[in-house]
């Protein structure tokens, strides 16, 4: 790397290895949001909703995920940091909000990588039953923590690959799909009867249709990883609209085609549906659909891709949560140790506490009843909906100081089309989400239930006003917001 580029880049940057290719960028976007809510809870959505009320509510969940990855997109190619949308909370918004944003991400991906420790031994136990799922789940630990230690582009070529299975698995279902609609494969077709069964295609209502927007947020949660992943592409300026843009594609194919797939083959009233969780494979529609298909070993293959999509999730989550916390600490808001990286561009001390952190959430989930484990679950439950929130209000602020400092938009990299509408729809739709996130417990007077489901809430306020209170910061005004990019020609950034 040249030195006038490198002294170009903000301290952050000065030490990390821009390894990340194209490919690797546009898979990291379109695995983001294929895994198990799509693989397994795709059918409890169809029987609680119908086809019709399932096809809705992810169609929704879907536009306000592209509005955001627009703004994202917007604002990762003009400034391509691995603090991201931290970075973007404190330059457009105030370091308080960015201090909170931060440690908000970092924590719900940390335990969200105990989550997936425990999935994998659960999935594991599908083949071998006999061996504690402790093992898997330590033995998965390690190898994630080995190719996430060994560089940037490491990361990126495991995910690029077991995102490539998803995708693969997703498009022999949509083919196989339509094979069968059409009476090609498997028995007669069923024809448009699934979609007129009972109160099909719409069950429940507008309620059930509400309550699927929570479980359509949660499976799209991590498109957003594009963002963080910036700050180490080698060429953000061309790779992260690229990125953006597949997401639109990822969401009409992948999700909008397979509820429809699912809705033809499978009657909302199956019982099947409602028993698929991560615990029994053998119930997933897309298993049920490949045994109808003749496929004699459909459980077995959908448990290898479901075991694939949670060491994906388990990968990305020790990546976009190590830089996180390198990124805090490079700003001063985390301890000064995190800031180090060593010959490869890695942040080992960040990424060892982050692994750190995965290794004990696991442990409060084997030893005793796992309580500890399940309101770590709660606290950070609503983080990737705040995240989203963050995401919009910062675009929101960069956009207006943007041209309220006489910039032209020609300039920038990537401009996100729909400004301020994307924004602010963004902002509405996620914020109708996290209020409605146990909505049946508020009616129900079930307030330990609703203690659990919005506990991570008040953590975030408290740690913004606590950071207020103690810095005395102020939010930035509009003429006073850094909008300085990085002007990064991606050969000059590799060493």
């Amino acid at each position: 790397m040249s030195e006038r580029v490198r002294e170009e880049l903000p301290p952050s940057e000065k030490q990390l290895n821009r390894g990340l290719k194209s490919r690797h960028m546009q898979m990291i976007a379109i695995g983001g949001a294929i895994g198990t809510g799509l693989f397994v809870a795709s059918g409890a959505t169809v029987a609680t909703a119908g086809p019709g009320g399932a096809l809705l509510a992810y169609s929704v969940i879907g536009l306000m995920v592209l509005l955001l990855m627009q703004s994202l997109g917007e604002m990762s190619a003009h400034l391509p940091v691995p603090g991201s949308f931290q970075t973007f909370a404190t330059r457009y918004v105030s370091p308080s909000f960015g201090f909170a944003m931060g440690w908000n991400y970092w924590f719900n991906w940390a335990i969200t990588v105990a989550a997936e420790l425990v999935a994998a031994g659960i999935v594991m136990n599908f083949w071998l039953p006999d061996v504690p799922s402790w093992v898997w789940a330590a033995s998965f630990l390690l190898i994630l923590f080995l190719i996430n230690a060994l560089s940037a582009r490491a990361y990126g070529e495991s995910e690029f690959w077991l995102a490539t299975i998803k995708v693969i698995t997703v498009i022999v279902f949509l083919i196989a799909g339509v094979a069968m609609i059409i009476g090609i494969l498997g028995d007669n077709s069923p024809g448009f009867s699934n979609w007129t069964t009972g109160d099909a295609p719409f069950v429940g209502g507008w309620m059930s249709i509400i309550s699927i927007f929570m479980i359509a947020g949660f499976s799209f949660q991590g498109t957003e990883m594009v963002g963080v992943a910036a700050g180490e592409s080698e060429n953000p300026r061309r790779d992260v609209p690229k990125a953006i843009h597949s997401v639109f594609w990822r969401i009409l194919l992948f999700y909008i085609g397979a509820f429809v797939i699912i809705g033809f083959l499978i009657p909302y009233t199956d019982p099947n549906l409602l028993r698929s969780d991560a615990t029994d494979i053998a119930y997933s529609p897309f298993t049920l659909v490949f045994e109808h298909a003749g496929v004699a070993i459909a459980a077995s293959v959908m448990n290898a891709v479901i075991l694939t999509a949670i060491l994906s999730a388990g990968n990305s989550g020790l990546y976009v949560s190590s830089r996180m916390l390198y990124s805090l600490a490079i700003e001063g808001k985390a301890p000064k140790i995190f800031s180090r990286v060593n010959s490869r561009g890695v942040p080992m001390p960040a990424l060892i506490a982050t692994s750190a952190v995965g290794l004990f959430g696991f442990l409060t989930a084997i030893m005793g009843e796992g309580k500890a484990y399940e309101w770590l679950v709660y606290v950070s439950g609503l983080s990737g909906f705040i995240a989203w929130v963050g995401i919009a209000i910062c675009h929101y602020r960069f956009r207006r100081a943007y041209l309220k400092q006489g910039k032209s938009l020609k300039d920038l990299p990537y401009v996100a089309p729909f400004f301020p509408l994307g924004p602010i729809i963004a902002f509405v739709m996620c914020a109708l989400v996290i209020v409605g996130q146990n909505y049946e417990a508020i009616f129900a007077g079930d307030w330990a239930g609703v203690a659990m489901a919005y506990i991570g809430l008040p953590i975030f306020l408290a740690l913004w006003l606590i950071h207020k209170f103690v810095t005395h910061g102020k939010m930035v005004p509009l003429e006073q917001v850094d909008v300085s990019g990085i002007d990064v020609e991606s050969q000059r950034l590799v060493d």
